[in-house]
């Protein structure tokens, strides 16, 4: 018994055995991580919006896309980390290894400690510019300070879980966020419900668990000393490592720097379509995570899967768990969507009794339901292009779909569907335009992926010591 609890927190060798099993092993705990993760912003609005009311549940969604924004920099490091890890893991090089989860370290806490601070110094003023309305301001503001405050917490914990999973450690990570997460609901119902809390509640509740999280996650680095060697010499920044980390992470920082500003000009056009509408969208957003997490899963599977094997140079093995990931994301996602058309109203009412704001998110939902499927394979090919190295191809489709076509399109439609009814524009601009961007995101994926430029990109200098088991 004690092997088998061993074996399940031990790092998982991706580069061996049956690929499907693998994958599937090493998924579902990222998956149920994931959907846990969600779940901290979830409760935070279910909270407010039954104990404290619609315009607090609103502010709490208001707060979300300057968040996003200001963690691009944490983003850009789990992503370049990521790769790094899993190949020098695949490739068996310990040394290289425990330099990369050092320099991580220490790149994370330094970046979070400076952008703690501009964060809470920008975070009104990002609110005002966005045009919040009045009525949401201050609850806004308050939230938002306090998650940037512990903003150095929420950084390690999600950098370090990364960097574990690039060892094929998908576990732990798993068990320290569940731990968190249910400290999470405790506190939330303390802070708002028995001390009279409002948004600042649910953000202290959030900044204390995160801070946790983090914790557990870099002791139990620490701890595994069969796989790398945390100690003085490792835990600096390495000139080469931070240099390679960057390199691989610039671009994906990029494009959730993309997803992050468009989603900022996306909720300035929402405050002007009403608060109805606000906290609708608040709404759809937390239903839109959850139904997001197994796209996002899965995708960190493909790129821990091909990174591990491309270091252990097995390319055979990345080209089929490529299809066998894809044949699985796309089958979840599509159970998820069913259960979206099926329940959605209901999950609804969970947040708000609301008539109006129900009507007006069932429609959004029912909109967006169908582009989970596509997001799903967007996901998995993107996936499998970053943990080859190839960073800047996902970032040029972002930049195409969201830039080029999402924006302007949902401005567009808004400008030319302004009635009585909607004086600012009908608010499906908001998914009408993301539904077309997630079309044409799969589209250009799948055109990338079989053009196959993303094989060449091999970014490990091979030793015959690293490379000789997989000839």
């Amino acid at each position: 018994m004690l092997k088998k609890l061993q074996a399940l927190f031990a790092p998982r060798d991706l580069t061996v055995g049956n690929t499907m099993s693998g994958i599937v092993m090493f998924a579902i705990p990222l998956l149920i991580g994931n959907l846990a993760q969600q779940l901290y912003n979830t409760v935070d609005a279910i909270v407010v919006g039954q104990y404290v009311g619609d315009a607090a549940l609103g502010a709490v969604g208001l707060a979300g896309p300057v968040i996003n924004l200001i963690l691009v920099l944490f983003m850009g490091i789990s992503s370049g980390a990521t790769i790094v890890v899993s190949q020098y893991f695949g490739a068996k090089n310990r040394e290289e290894l425990s330099k990369a989860v050092g320099t991580t370290i220490m790149l994370t806490v330094i970046s979070g400690i400076a952008m703690s601070i501009a964060g809470a110094l920008l975070s009104r003023p990002l609110l005002i510019l966005l045009d919040t309305p009045a009525d949401m301001l201050d609850m806004a503001t308050d939230y938002l300070v306090i998650i940037m405050i512990g903003l150095v917490g929420g950084g390690l914990y999600n950098i370090m879980s990364g960097v574990m999973r690039g060892m094929g450690d998908s576990v732990s990570p798993l068990i320290y966020l569940l731990v968190a997460c249910g400290l999470n609901v405790v506190l939330d119902l303390l802070f708002v419900v028995s001390f009279g809390m409002t948004t600042d509640g649910v953000a202290w509740a959030t900044t204390i668990a995160q801070a946790i999280s983090a914790f557990l996650c870099v002791r139990r680095l620490y701890r595994m000393k069969e796989t790398i060697d945390l100690n003085r010499s490792t835990l600096r920044v390495s000139r080469h490592i931070m240099k390679r980390v960057i390199r691989l992470g610039v671009p994906s920082g990029i494009t959730q720097m993309i997803f992050s500003l468009s989603s900022i000009l996306v909720q300035s056009l929402t405050n002007s379509l009403g608060g109805a509408i606000v906290t609708a969208n608040t709404m759809v957003m937390r239903i839109d995570g959850f139904a997001m997490m197994p796209n996002f899963t899965f995708g960190v599977a493909a790129t821990t899967f091909a990174g591990q094997n491309i270091g252990a140079r097995k390319l055979d093995r990345v080209f089929k768990g490529a299809k066998e990931t894809l044949f699985i994301a796309v089958g979840t996602a599509i159970v998820m969507v069913s259960g979206i058309l099926l329940l959605g109203k209901n999950l609804l009412y969970i947040f708000t009794q609301t008539p109006e704001v129900i009507a007006l998110g069932e429609l959004m939902l029912r909109t967006l339901a169908v582009g989970y499927i596509v997001f799903a394979a967007s996901q998995v090919l993107q996936g499998v292009m970053r943990g080859a190295g190839e960073t800047t191809i996902p970032m040029w489709i972002s930049i195409i779909c969201t830039v080029i076509i999402r924006m302007p399109l949902a401005y567009i439609w808004a400008y030319l569907t302004k009635s009585p009814a909607f004086p600012n524009g009908d608010p499906m601009c908001l998914y009408g335009s993301l539904l077309i961007c997630w079309l044409c995101g799969c589209g250009l994926s799948v055109f990338f992926y079989f053009r196959g430029r993303w094989r060449r990109r091999l970014l490990i200098d091979f030793t015959p010591e690293t490379t000789e088991g997989s000839k």
